[in-house]
Formats: structure tokens, sequence, C-alpha cells
């Protein structure tokens, strides 16, 4: 049995969501929580709202302990790219890209034994 959450059009670049995300991978549930309170890039909010988030799901849909939640799967997929135009010298116009991420963290209830 599995409980996830899912945080989709996130205003930031999925590339360094990535490298927040690498660091809980495989954690427990609680120690991730505290990983993601305590770094400082700006991807470790929305990440740690999903993780909390599917620690809820997991409690109240799926009856799981919270103690024995760990982080099984996580991923960051491309959403769409808001494109935007700046001015430029000469009355050219540059295209400005600003990439949004979707967030998916599954846990999973570890065996005792």
């Amino acid at each position: 049995m599995e409980a996830r959450a899912v945080a989709k059009y996130i205003r930031m670049s999925p590339r360094k969501a990535r490298l927040v995300v690498d660091l809980i991978r495989g954690k427990n549930a609680k120690e991730a929580l505290t990983l993601l309170k305590l770094t400082p890039n700006k991807p470790a909010e929305p990440i740690y709202k999903a993780l909390h988030s599917a620690m809820a799901n997991a409690e109240n849909n799926f009856e799981m302990k919270r103690d024995d939640l760990y982080v099984a799967q996580v991923f960051v997929d491309q959403g769409p790219v808001l494109k935007r135009f700046r001015p430029r010298a000469r009355g050219v116009a540059s295209r400005i890209r600003k990439p949004t991420s979707h967030i998916t963290i599954i846990l999973k209830e570890q065996k005792e034994g």
C-alpha cells in the first residue's frame, strides 16, 4: 500500500528541484521533513509541503503509522513553460522562459521483521 501527493505547476526549474529531491529519496519520512526544513534552497519549501501532505494522506486515508513511513519514490517532472518577452536594445525583444515543475512523492510503510 502506498500514499502519494502531487504538487503541480510549482514555479521553479525542475533541474533545481531535483537537487533537493535527491536528498530525501529513500529516507524515513520524519527525517526527510527535518532535512527539508533545514535546507536553504528555494525548492525545499514546496517539497516540504508535498511531503507533509503525503504523510497526512497516508495517515488519514490508509491508516498507516506516521513513524513507519519512508519516501519510496520521489520525482520532479517538467510542467508547462511560461514564455514572457523583455524589450532589448535596437527594438528587439528576447524571450524569458519561466519553467514550472510537478512534484510527486510516494510513501510506503516499512515492514517490521
